[in-house]
């Protein structure tokens, strides 16, 4: 803070200039294809225009709203944050914990519960409660025990005295806080620092004491613990009770620690005056757009998570106790010569300028002289990214992009800011725009490491995309460690988690290997555990892909001009039907679980075309098609290539969304109709269904062939013959003309064949050779070998 609000808004701007393109180069580097030209950052001014506007519409309505409630407080951060910000940490029972702002060495106690006793007013009797939070003793204001409680009947409308500070405090009767049948049926009751409490103070209009600065320390009301840290003051308060034979014992109870998301300090819930929106109305219109249809969520658990966060909805707190970000458009009226609370929101009115706002004062506080002094918070972030959708296209004016773009079609998303960001902007959008603003949400999994382990920073275990495409040392990874903030400790457990997760430092994968295994995994699930092997895999199969497409285009003649239509000839051989036939099956499939946003199984298609048979089948049958340069083979070496040339555009095609970098480059290189020549494969018309490449009858009887071919491969390495086999394939009749015709097929496909035998019974003398079943009706024997 010793630089003031000013210059710290400067040097973050100075960041946010130096960093702030990192992530776009991430995301050209992985091959993004965006309208860059339309970028835009939450802090523009058209944007901050947007954020002002839907404030000022909200507060005259009364959707937002000032109240002193209960919030989420973090220390380290010195600000609100949401519910959704705050994460529960589950503990079994008695953990020491680490917290931030104190001496790295010291470790607090959790999960334990600690029973005391309270001196009953002008009594020796005690009545003892429990509590996991017992600093929190110097704010309690009442004990309430239950009506029924025949235990505490004599002392219904008695006291009891605080230890410390000898202030005289309540037995209340509350038959919702207390459970008669659990602990001493007494709870202690802090309204000001627990959210149960709170409800119980407003019930029994008990003093609301804050213990808390907001720097965590205890102020005037902790008393004799002002200026203590409060989990310094934990430890004495223990010891204090214990002096004073108050104390009765500790136990290990299982907990839930709330923890900040973005500092892992422990959240203390505190009082303070906030700006809060409304949202039982928004959300039920964001439920009745996915109920009707109008929105679809996938997969099919978030749409369930959406119906159950939204249901069960509270208001939505959205000030932060912050310098950057958008400042709100609200300011305080001080009238002379009035002593006013700030808590109450009669004195305070929203603008889209100051000067709107003195019009505003000067109507609700006729005849008055006062001064405006503008709200020193800024908005929760998710308040102006809840307006995404509309703000970049110029909202609150009609602009043209606003009129056309709007509303969008498909918004993908992690699953985890699903309450955090969608819901957001599906609500304001309604409320603002009158539409929904997108018709599609798609959630993606979130990638975890190999182990399953959420990425963290102190793990060092977070993947720079450029890192994966790149590669890095393991040096170089651990050097990375240092430009960040993290303390000396974090870094040398960071850097054994690298070294133990990439002793060789990550390989060099490129961008398509990466795109593509993260495709790869996505099935629905809610979490991918990226194993950087799988990744260099994928590098693996590019490999193969460039090799395969170089080769296939050198087998094109130089002079190979494309047909015009795709459509089969009539002229195709077996094996051509059925590759026509398979990249049918793959277009197919391919599109349907696009269309499904099931990108898992997109990818196995794609790559079982190119890999199984592509690559293993269709380039190896067609080697002795296209070496017969023979006047008489001439018409069948043209289809030949013109199935090759489908082949590869189609599947190139096919492949791009996954892989650009090496279809484009692939792409550009086949020869193309001059009249049909595209600036590039992504404009190109993606791969539909041929119902003319259905022919599932030559996939039937190629299957047959197949089948020799894989049966005379198995019985060769059974008995380590690499090459010079003479085989017998002996047929039942329905299919000996069928192998016969696909003879040549077949030799060329096994590999290592010197001579094939199609015969219908097997010769005596090869009586005992060995022999294996391709299917039934049909045996392969290694007749001999050489």
């Amino acid at each position: 803070h010793d630089l003031g609000r000013e210059k710290f808004i400067e040097k973050v701007w100075e960041w946010k200039e130096e960093y702030g393109d990192r992530i776009y180069t991430q995301l050209k580097r992985l091959g993004g294809s965006y309208d860059w030209d339309r970028a835009r950052f939450t802090m523009d001014e058209s944007l901050s225009k947007a954020v002002t506007e839907c404030f000022v519409r909200l507060h005259e309505e009364g959707i937002i709203y000032r109240s002193n409630r209960l919030v989420n407080w973090c220390v380290k951060l010195n600000t609100t944050l949401s519910n959704l910000e705050v994460e529960n940490k589950e503990l079994t029972g008695k953990t020491l914990l680490s917290v931030p702002g104190y001496d790295a060495k010291e470790q607090f106690e959790f999960g334990v519960i600690h029973s005391f006793a309270y001196p009953v007013e002008d009594s020796d009797e005690k009545i003892i409660v429990a509590t996991t939070r017992i600093e929190t003793m110097l704010g309690d204001t009442a004990i309430a025990i239950h009506p029924k409680d025949e235990r505490y009947t004599h002392l219904h409308g008695k006291f009891v005295v605080h230890p410390f500070n000898k202030r005289r405090i309540p037995i209340v009767l509350d038959d919702i806080a207390v459970d008669m049948a659990f602990g001493t049926g007494a709870v202690k009751i802090t309204p000001a620092h627990d959210f149960n409490d709170y409800e119980v103070g407003k019930r029994h209009n008990l003093p609301f004491i804050n213990i808390l600065n907001d720097d965590g320390t205890f102020n005037e009301n902790g008393a004799p613990y002002q200026g203590m840290k409060r989990f310094h003051v934990r430890n004495k308060v223990i010891e204090d009770l214990k002096a004073l034979g108050l104390y009765i014992e500790s136990k290990d109870n299982p907990m839930t620690v709330p923890v900040c998301s973005k500092s892992n300090d422990i959240i203390e819930p505190v009082l303070k005056p906030q700006w809060w929106v409304n949202c039982k109305a928004l959300a039920g219109d964001a439920i009745k757009a996915v109920e009707s249809g109008e929105i679809s969520i996938s997969p099919k658990l978030s749409e369930r998570q959406w119906f159950k966060w939204l249901e069960n909805i509270q208001d939505w707190c959205i000030s932060r106790q912050l310098w950057w970000g958008h400042r709100c458009p609200v300011y305080f009226v001080n009238i002379e010569g009035q002593d006013q609370d700030r808590d109450d929101s009669e004195y305070w009115v929203s603008g889209r300028t100051e000067e709107e706002a003195k019009t505003k004062a000067d109507a609700k506080f006729a005849g008055k002289t006062f001064t405006l002094e503008q709200d020193e918070d800024v908005l929760d972030t998710w308040f102006s990214s809840g307006l995404w959708p509309f703000s970049i296209l110029g909202w609150p004016e009609k602009t043209p992009d606003f009129e056309k773009f709007y509303p969008t079609s498909l918004l993908e998303t992690g699953w985890d800011i699903l309450f955090f960001w969608v819901a957001r902007m599906v609500m304001l959008g309604i409320k603002l725009t009158g539409k929904i603003p997108f018709s599609e949400v798609f959630c993606h999994a979130m990638i975890r490491d190999a182990h399953g382990r959420k990425m963290s920073k102190s793990l060092g275990n977070v993947i720079d995309p450029v890192d994966v495409i790149e590669g890095i040392s393991l040096e170089a990874l651990h050097h990375k460690l240092t430009l960040g903030n993290l303390d000396p400790r974090e870094i040398e457990k960071a850097s054994k988690g690298q070294k133990a997760d990439f002793p060789k430092g990550i390989p060099e994968c490129g961008t398509d290997a990466l795109r593509f295994a993260l495709c790869a995994y996505t099935s629905g699930g809610r979490d991918i555990n990226l194993d950087i092997q799988r990744v260099h895999g994928y590098r693996k199969f590019c490999n193969k892909l460039w090799n395969a497409t170089r080769f296939a285009l050198m087998k094109l003649d130089s002079n190979f001009t494309p047909r015009a239509s795709a459509n089969p000839t009539g002229k195709e051989s077996l094996v051509e039907k059925w590759i026509l036939h398979k990249l049918n099956q793959a277009v197919i499939e391919t599109n349907q679980a696009l269309a499904e946003r099931n990108f898992m199984n997109a990818t196995n298609s794609v790559y079982n075309f190119w890999l199984y048979e592509v690559c293993d089948v269709f380039l190896e049958a067609m080697k002795p098609v296209l070496a017969d340069t023979s006047a008489e083979a001439a018409s069948a070496r043209q289809s030949m290539q013109e199935t090759l040339y489908i082949c590869l555009d189609s599947g190139l095609k096919l492949l791009h969304p996954f892989m650009p970098f090496l279809t484009e480059e692939l792409w550009q290189r086949l020869p193309h109709i001059n009249e049909s020549r595209l600036e590039s494969i992504v404009i190109s018309q993606y791969p539909l269904e041929n119902q003319l490449f259905n022919n599932t009858e030559a996939d039937a009887e190629f299957e047959v062939a197949y089948n020799v071919v894989k049966a005379s491969r198995s019985i060769m390495a059974d008995n380590s013959v690499l090459k010079g086999a003479i085989l017998t394939v002996v047929s039942s009749e329905a299919s000996l003309n069928l192998l016969n015709e696909q003879k040549q097929l077949i030799q060329s496909l096994i590999k290592g064949s010197e001579e094939i035998t199609i015969a219908s019974t097997l010769d005596e003398s090869l009586a005992g050779k060995p022999t294996t079943e391709a299917q039934t009706g049909i045996n392969v024997t290694l007749t001999t070998k050489q």
